[in-house]
This record gives structure tokens, C-alpha cells and sequence, in this order.
């Protein structure tokens, strides 16, 4: 059958993840005039986005913040309905180091930094700023971050400083990362403060990611696509008489167009080798890192400040996201939600520990910092987890990502593991999936530009699929 007769009938398209990702994909979609099916191991719908019953209120799972300059997100959040639900507050900054806590949330705050030398702040600060202005990016995959900040903060600045952040941030992987790691991390942070009034402000939608997930469900089944959840894929093979062939739970499922949303490891195991091939120079492949958060609610806040990095080997999580600074009290029962969370490679034991090995770990570090941290009025503790949550970014990792254009003209790939050049975020969610539909919407809509697939967001972005 030629593309010109497929697109005159009722295309079957599977979209293989509902997470954030196969989600954007879904509603943007969702009026191409085709069936769109979004097939989901989990029992819920959002992946690393997804929200959690926290007792006298829902929120996110894991931390979650919008920044001013995220415009695919906001252009995405104004797509379905909810701009008149986004918030926004100016946040402060602190750092914890020398078992002190110190603001850093204006110049003079950083001024006034005891831990590092004048010179040492003059390092850090042209760092800070040379690294947000940088463009080519690929020549920092060839440098060990490591290497890289030690030439440019100097000796002092990088052990009082880095060093503590990259090892509670990667653990013992932190040495086998590239530059770019850092890079896409002060270039994301340093486009949070708003340009009109040189502050830090950052957003939230009201309700959280739970009030966007359920807008986006309502919006595909109402346009007649259908979500299945617990359902897992076990195969994705070419179907003899075209499309592709999917087998859930044992029963075989045919597709004319099919896009894999998930980590490249499952991927890997579930497509044939006729759908992907992977370029792994030396047998290397896409590492993940997962992570632990604990999750406290409690009648007062644990700290001022929406986060404090932490440079202290003493404590085990990487920092303090004290959400109830950012977000208004009637998202929270008027209780207050703290993250601590603590990132380690996908295959450490650590993130299969039983509950009450993990719970004494983040206590005795909150014990490290608050001595009486229990007179805050803690009233719960959560701990959650998730096994694949970012790319460890390696030596020269984009050559490690796979193609969104397969080995099969129906078969397409999109997934995390594709940010070479971008932290993970929802911005970096969005714009992945408005890329993609600008490149290959067309060969997954019935009339192009007339079916209305793509909003005014999506065709307004240009910029070249990774």
C-alpha cells in the first residue's frame, strides 16, 4: 500500500509509554483523524511526572519546577486550558557547606560566601557565566567534567564546591561524566531569573502535575483515543502484511505506525533487530541513574529556601527542595512538602533496599543537618523511587543515542535518552515531542497541517530533531 493510499483511510498508531512523553504526543494528536492507542505498563498514567497521595493532599512524586523561559512547556500548558492555573513566586537559593547554612540568592549573597576566596568566587562566577554562553556543545563531550571544572574554578573552588555537588549528584559515576552534564545545568538554572526584574521566579501549575495529566487524558479520550494502563509490551516485531505487530500481555496487536516512548534498555529488549540498530562503540550502551527521594510533610518548613545544594559527604541526599516556599499552603492542606532526594546509578542495590534501610539513611542524614528536625512537627514520610529516571551522560554519550527514524518506516523512537544537549526536564519533554512532529508529523496525519494535529506551539518551533 503507498503512503498516499494509507493516509486516505484510518490509521491504527500505538504510542508505547504514557509518561510525559507519550502523553504531549497523544494530545498533540489527538486530531489527526487516526485511532491513537497509548499503552502503559504502570497502573497510572505520568511516569517521573506522575502525582502521589501524600495523606490530606495529592502532589508530584518527584520535584518539579517551571522556569520563565521553558516556552514549548508554557506554550503547551497554554495548548490544553491551564494557563490561568500557573503560578508564580520568586524563590531563594541557600547552600549548606561547612556544617553552615549560607544564602545564594542575590550577588551580594554570593559576595559574601565565607567558604571560597574572592579570587575563587571571581573563577566560579566567569565559570557560571562562560558556561551559559557556550553553543558548541559537542566538543564538550570529549572532556571529563571533572577535568574541565577543575581547569576553569580552580584547585579550591572545585573541592569546596563541585566536587560535593557532582558526587552527591552522580555518586561514584560522576567521574565518568563529560562536561556537558554541568553545561545543560547552569544553562538551564541561569535562565531562571526573570530578565525585567533580574530575580529568581519560578512556576507551578495549581493541583501540580495532577491537574495537568488528567487535563491531557480527558482532552485524548474525549477525541475518541483510548489509554490502557497495566499492559506490558513484551515484543514489537514488522507484521507480514505491513505495520508493525505488538505483542501485550500475549496477545498479538497489529499497528500501521508505532512510537516507543521508554528507556533504551527496554527498547532494546522488546524491538526486533529488523525495527533498531544501535551504534555502541566498545560494547558501551545507554546507562541510566535512578533515585530515591524521601518525602516529608510536616506542620512547619524544614528550611526558607525552595532548595539548598549540598556540599557535605556526610549527608546522602543531593539536596533540600522545599516546595512549600515555592508553592501556596492550599495545594498542601496548608502543610509543608520537603524532597530529598538522592541520585545513584540504575543498578546500584541501593535503589531495591528494604524501606527501613533507606528511611534510617535520609533520618540520620536530616539528623546531620537538624539536629531536632522532628520539632518541625513531621507528620509523614514517603519514599519513592524510580529506577530509570535520566542518561548518564558519558564521554562522547551522543554517539550512544538512538535514531528517532528506525530501520522500519513505521517504527519511531522518542525518548529521554535523546537529550544529548539538554538536562531532563518537561521543557526538554515538550520540545522533543513539537521537534518531532515537525519532522515526521506528516507521515502520522491523515491532511498535514489541515488535520490540526499540531498546535500553534508545535509549528512555531523549528528546531532540528536530535
Amino acid at each position: 500500500m503507498t503512503d498516499a493510499t494509507a493516509s486516505q483511510r484510518r490509521l491504527q498508531i500505538a504510542i508505547i509509554g504514557a509518561g510525559l512523553t507519550g502523553l504531549a504526543l497523544a494530545e498533540r494528536l489527538r486530531n489527526c483523524g487516526h485511532e491513537i492507542t497509548v499503552l502503559e505498563r504502570d497502573g497510572k498514567i505520568g511516569g517521573l511526572a506522575t502525582w502521589h497521595d501524600y495523606g490530606d493532599f495529592h502532589w508530584d512524586r518527584f520535584y518539579h519546577v517551571i522556569l520563565p523561559s521553558d516556552g514549548h512547556l508554557l506554550g503547551f500548558i497554554r495548548d490544553i486550558g491551564l494557563a490561568g492555573d500557573l503560578r508564580w513566586n520568586r524563590t531563594l537559593t541557600g547552600f549548606y557547606v561547612d556544617r553552615s547554612f549560607h544564602s545564594m540568592s542575590s550577588g551580594l549573597d554570593f559576595l559574601r560566601f565565607p567558604p571560597v576566596s574572592l579570587l575563587g568566587k571571581l573563577r566560579l562566577a566567569f565559570t557560571i557565566l562562560y558556561c551559559a554562553r557556550i553553543k558548541d556543545w559537542r566538543r564538550l563531550e570529549q572532556i571529563k567534567v571533572t577535568d574541565w571544572l577543575y581547569r576553569l574554578c580552580g584547585r579550591a573552588t572545585y573541592e569546596k564546591i563541585w566536587r560535593p555537588l557532582l558526587l552527591a549528584k552522580l555518586g561514584d559515576n560522576y567521574e565518568r561524566v563529560s562536561a556537558v552534564f554541568i553545561w545543560t545545568y547552569i544553562k538551564r538554572m541561569f535562565s531562571a531569573r526573570d530578565r525585567s526584574t533580574q530575580k529568581e521566579q519560578l512556576g507551578y501549575v495549581r493541583g501540580g502535575y495532577k491537574t495537568v495529566l488528567q487535563r491531557i487524558e480527558e482532552r485524548i479520550r474525549e477525541a475518541g483515543g483510548r489509554i490502557r494502563t497495566g499492559v506490558r509490551v513484551h515484543r514489537i516485531e514488522p507484521a507480514i502484511e505491513g505495520g508493525l505487530q505488538v505483542d501485550c500481555d500475549g496477545q498479538l496487536e497489529r499497528y500501521d505506525k508505532v512510537i516507543f516512548t521508554g528507556p533504551t534498555n527496554i527498547l532494546q529488549a522488546v524491538a526486533s533487530n529488523q525495527l533498531c540498530r544501535f551504534e555502541q562503540p566498545h560494547g558501551a550502551g545507554v546507562e541510566y541513574l535512578g533515585v530515591i527521594c524521601m518525602v516529608l510533610v510536616s506542620e512547619r518548613p524544614l528550611v526558607p529556601y525552595y532548595v539548598v545544594n549540598i556540599a557535605d559527604p556526610r549527608v546522602p541526599f543531593t539536596g533540600i527542595i522545599g516546595m512549600s516556599n515555592l508553592v501556596a499552603g492550599e495545594n498542601t492542606a496548608g502543610l509543608h512538602l520537603t524532597f530529598l532526594p538522592k541520585y545513584v546509578h540504575s543498578d546500584d542495590p541501593l535503589l531495591r533496599a528494604p524501606e527501613e534501610q533507606l528511611r534510617e539513611l535520609f533520618v540520620n542524614g536530616l539528623r546531620v543537618m537538624f539536629p531536632q528536625f522532628e520539632s518541625i512537627g513531621v507528620r509523614t514520610m514517603h519514599l519513592n523511587r524510580a529506577v530509570k529516571v535520566q542518561p548518564l551522560q558519558t564521554l562522547s554519550y551522543s554517539r550512544l543515542v538512538p535514531k528517532v527514524s528506525t530501520a522500519h518506516k513505521d517504527f519511531f523512537v522518542l525518548n529521554t535518552s535523546q537529550f544529548a544537549a539538554n538536562t531532563l526536564n518537561n521543557n526538554e519533554v515538550i520540545r522533543a515531542v513539537d521537534d518531532f512532529l515537525r519532522v515526521h508529523g506528516g507521515a502520522l496525519t491523515a491532511a498535514g497541517e489541515r488535520s490540526g494535529a499540531r498546535s500553534e506551539s508545535a509549528r512555531g518551533h523549528a528546531q532540528e530533531v536530535a
